[in-house]
């Protein structure tokens, strides 16, 4: 039984992934299209190699220069004509300053004839950054948010202010030159100010947010970063045209139509999931407890975004924590699962891309010695789910939607 509802939860996780692919996306805005002036393709993010790419291969205006920053390892091959930089993510890294730079020197030299095609996608917060305080400080920043339980909205509320070119000042860089700005959304609601930091759109957030999420989660900042956060961000950027292409709404719906065709019936929990992660998956398995006798196959999904507060300094992501704390409601019960994964392919610092947990988890561990409440409070979700064999490994995907947790019912403990 485990093994045929791990084959179905991998297959719809793994299948909604792919069809999200961002060259579809690109192209399909892209075709046949045409833009004023010499063209320069600036592509940032997880999914910027793929999203360039697409734009190469459909384009049929000559593309003046070009620029891809990516995240180490998602470069598959060179673009004839277009650099690819690989640099850090979560965090910063002077391959990140490198890069970022190139892409300002690059398009300094637009005129206001001229258009800058922004490809931008996830991950784009720490891979394009030329920051206001020393790289240093803002990477100890980065690691305290990321510590911190705060929100990515949060995070980017306070990395706008600390950088050149995020909060729409790598638009203001580019003016008068037009700035057309294609994005893959993996902020829940898509707000453009917000996804990546928003480098190309009017920031919606204002410097008393930005001071009330240091106060939050007690940041340790210097006069110098404190200063920043009172300097407000660009409220209106006339050169700018952006259009969203792919968000986690469109993952859940790619993962509802695979479990239908695997004969499920498919429910959509929510595409706006945004609390802690081990709290989503007590949540699952309470729901998954509820129907495990209901003489049905249903496949319950969530998709968005969750947090983790590190307490522990084990090796996890939010995905694999999650499906670790929907173990412990479903143990025993021979008809369900969980899996959670990220549509990026790497969940937290790991290698996985998240975790699946079925009835017979938490058995499994106690037979290597692990508790699943000392594990979620060492954060080590990564190790106990490798010992049990519960990642997902995809690799890097080339897309970055968010993500997305599937909770399968079959009809009964003797279903197969």
């Amino acid at each position: 039984m485990y093994q045929a509802l791990r084959c179905d939860a991998e297959k719809i996780a793994r299948g909604a992934i792919a069809a999200v692919s961002p060259e579809a996306a690109v192209r399909r805005v892209l075709t046949g299209k045409t833009f004023s002036g010499r063209l320069y393709l600036v592509s940032v993010g997880k999914a910027g190699w793929k999203m360039a790419r697409a734009a190469v291969s459909c384009l049929e205006q000559p593309i003046e220069r070009g620029i891809v920053v990516t995240k180490y390892g998602h470069v598959e091959h060179p673009i004839p004509g277009i650099p690819c930089y690989e640099a850090g993510h979560p965090v910063p890294d002077e391959n990140t300053f490198r890069a970022t730079q190139a892409v300002l020197d690059m398009t300094a030299q637009a005129s206001p004839e001229d258009t800058v095609l922004f490809l931008l996608s996830g991950g784009g917060s720490a891979l394009f950054e030329k920051p206001l305080v020393e790289g240093t400080e803002l990477q100890a920043i980065t690691n305290q948010l990321l510590a911190s339980g705060a929100d990515i909205v949060e995070m980017n509320t306070i990395r706008k202010r600390l950088s050149a070119v995020k909060g729409g000042r790598f638009a203001q860089w580019c003016a008068p030159a037009h700035v057309e700005v294609i994005v893959l959304s993996d902020i829940l609601g898509d707000p453009p100010d917000m996804i990546a930091s928003g480098p190309a759109a009017p920031d919606s957030s204002t410097c008393t947010d930005a001071l009330d999420i240091v106060k939050k989660y007690d940041l340790t900042l210097s006069e110098r970063a404190l200063s920043l956060l009172h300097q407000e961000t660009p409220k209106e950027l006339p050169n700018v045209s952006t259009q969203i292409i792919g968000s986690v709404r469109q993952l859940c719906k790619a993962a509802g139509k695979l479990a239908e065709e695997l004969g499920y019936e498919p429910i959509l929990l929510t595409d706006h999931l945004d609390c802690e992660a081990r709290e989503a998956g007590r949540f699952l398995s309470d729901i998954l407890r509820t129907h495990a006798d209901s003489g049905r196959k249903l496949a319950f999904l969530a998709g968005g975004e969750t947090v983790v507060h590190l307490t522990g300094k084990g090796l996890g992501g939010r995905n694999q924590e999650l499906a670790l704390a929907a173990a412990v409601g479903i143990q025993g019960l021979s008809n369900v699962c969980v899996i959670s994964v990220g549509s990026d392919g790497t969940d937290g610092p790991t290698d996985a891309a998240g975790g699946y947990v079925d009835g017979d988890t938490v058995r499994a561990l106690a037979e290597q010695g692990l508790r699943v409440a000392d594990v979620l409070a060492q954060n080590d979700a990564y190790h106990a789910l490798k010992a049990v064999n519960g990642l997902i490994l995809t690799g890097p995907t080339g897309t970055n939607v968010n993500d997305v947790a599937v909770a399968l019912v079959d009809f009964s403990p003797n279903a197969r």
